[in-house]
């Protein structure tokens, strides 16, 4: 007799996970759909086809960033013949890592080439990778080495318009604690939250604030949390304290607080990693163990048409116009850009594609020939905070007592991404390196060897950095669903959006029920 298990076993084996979760909520076995996590992914494999008489399918995947590399990487475990087509000449879409000798041309016919030394490099869209994040998985699977990323460095910067000088993180941090602690202190000493505290509650709390804020008798007045003038030294050298901290009002007016919140974020918190030798490792391993024949470059999709039986995409590549056909498609394109290829989708399908929002997002590399910042400030890593135009300026994680290094000069979003974007080349350059000199003083302008920006919003075939989906409507729902043969992946398609570890889900989710159909038809 065969057990309701061993009938899900079954399942599973013939189907993968997606097929057997399915069956489970047939069953009612299953949780709800609109609150359950994704079952655990399960790669399709070769045994898949070969123990129940199946075939592989010829699939075409649009877009050769992660997703639809991703896509083809785990597709190709079961021996399913994949084509990779990417409009650019390199693969890898946002993950794109300039070096000496690269060169981009933007939307309005701007060019620059990159003269980055040997060894120096720019993550110009995606830099660090959270530990709970696939992306991990996946390096380690494709052996790509990683090396930590200071996200959140006690001794970088925070400048705001109207500080006479930038303060360190961490002084600025224990003062906004430090102040922030006392006043609840004070607050729960005079009865303020008698109603919601019992008194062994009050006490636990007021025990807490003293150590969370650095109180003395329940009042900040600084000490070694704000950092030192000149740090402790031998015998009897102490060390000399910075001071004591401004007024409450003071700080709290500066604006440092705002800064403090990012580093609790789910995806944002120390320990954060980084490929070595750059970001685009994992492309090129994906790449790599694709096959590289199997990733046209150069290839700009013209039309789609689902049909019962397959789907042809035509593209053209080398100036020639071809067409391909595959039983089915995946398609990865950012969306703004798919809902211009035409297609026999639906128009619903175009309307959906077309509520995404596009942001803007830039970064410049700012090459130093010597790393000042850190034999003169002693900042190793992370990142300096600030309201001025530039947003974040990013020390090197990598190479540290180097002789050269890149700065992220910038890295900013919204309006002040669309500003940079629309100045040539040289003219950000001369915008960052004015902001930066409030920051860092004439020092920033002096050792300057190269630079190179990218406004990810002119990108061609990319035209913007991330998209907001418009998550729990229709239109969203219904590109999570194949229209006919097609598939749609990509970080937008997931609740990770900017993220690789977002393209890399979304892929897995296309594949998954892509190799269900194929195993139950």
């Amino acid at each position: 007799m065969t057990t309701r298990r061993d009938f899900l076993c079954a399942v599973g084996v013939s189907g993968g996970a997606g097929a057997m979760f399915a069956t489970m909520g047939a069953l009612g076995l299953a949780p709800d759909a609109a609150h359950a996590a994704a079952p655990p992914y399960r790669a399709p494999r070769t045994g898949d086809f070969t123990l129940t008489g199946r075939t592989a399918k010829k699939v075409v995947i649009l877009g050769g960033g992660v997703a639809g590399l991703a896509a083809a990487y785990e597709l190709g475990k079961a021996g399913y013949d994949c084509t990779v087509l990417e409009a650019r000449a390199v693969a890898g879409g946002r993950n794109r890592t300039i070096r000496g000798g690269d060169a981009e041309t933007d939307l309005d016919g701007r060019t620059q080439r990159a003269t980055f030394s040997p060894g120096q490099y720019l993550n110009a869209g995606p830099a660090r990778i959270a530990q709970w994040m696939v992306t991990l998985d996946y390096c380690r699977e494709l052996g790509v080495p990683v090396e930590v990323f200071t996200n959140s460095n006690a001794d970088a910067l925070i400048y705001n318009t109207g500080m006479t000088a930038p303060v360190r993180y961490r002084t600025a941090k224990a003062d906004m604690f430090g102040y922030v602690s006392e006043l609840l202190t004070k607050a729960t000493s005079q009865g303020a939250l008698d109603a919601t505290l019992t008194p062994e509650d009050r006490d636990r709390l007021i025990s807490f604030l003293s150590g969370f804020g650095g109180l003395t008798n329940g009042v900040y007045a600084g000490g070694g949390r704000r950092g030192y003038a000149s740090p402790p030294g031998a015998g009897n050298d102490a060390g000399t304290l910075l001071g004591d901290p401004p007024a409450l009002s003071e700080t709290f007016a500066s604006g440092v607080g705002r800064y403090f919140s990012f580093e609790f974020g789910y995806d944002q918190a120390m320990l954060m990693f980084q490929p070595a030798g750059g970001m685009d490792t994992i492309p090129r391993a994906l790449t790599a163990a694709i096959g590289p024949r199997r990733v046209v470059l150069g290839a700009i999709v013209t039309s789609v048409t689902s049909a019962d039986t397959g789907v042809i995409v035509e593209y053209t590549a080398g100036g020639r116009a071809r067409e391909l056909r595959a039983d089915y498609c995946v398609a990865t394109l950012p969306p703004h850009l798919m809902a211009r290829v035409p297609h026999n989708l639906g128009t619903a399908v175009t309307a959906a594609l077309n509520t995404f929002r596009v942001a803007p997002s830039g970064k410049i590399g700012l090459e130093y020939r010597t790393r000042w910042w850190e034999r003169e400030m002693r900042i190793y890593g992370g990142i300096t905070e600030t309201d001025l135009d530039v947003s974040h300026i990013w020390y090197p994680s990598y190479d540290y007592h180097g002789r050269r290094g890149v700065v992220v000069g910038y890295y900013n979003t919204g309006q002040n991404a669309l500003a940079y974007g629309n100045l040539t080349h040289p003219e950000r350059l001369e915008r960052a390196l004015t902001a930066g000199a409030l920051i860092h003083g004439p020092r920033y302008r002096e050792d300057l060897a190269s630079s190179f920006s990218i406004a990810w919003q002119k990108v061609p075939h990319l035209e913007g950095a991330w998209t907001g989906p418009p998550y729990g409507t229709p239109g969203y729902d219904l590109l999570l669903a194949p229209a006919g043969r097609v598939y749609f992946a990509g970080d937008w398609l997931s609740h990770s959006v900017a993220w690789q570890h977002g393209s890399f889900v979304s892929a897995r989710a296309a594949v998954t029920a892509l190799h269900s159909r194929v195993m139950t038809t």
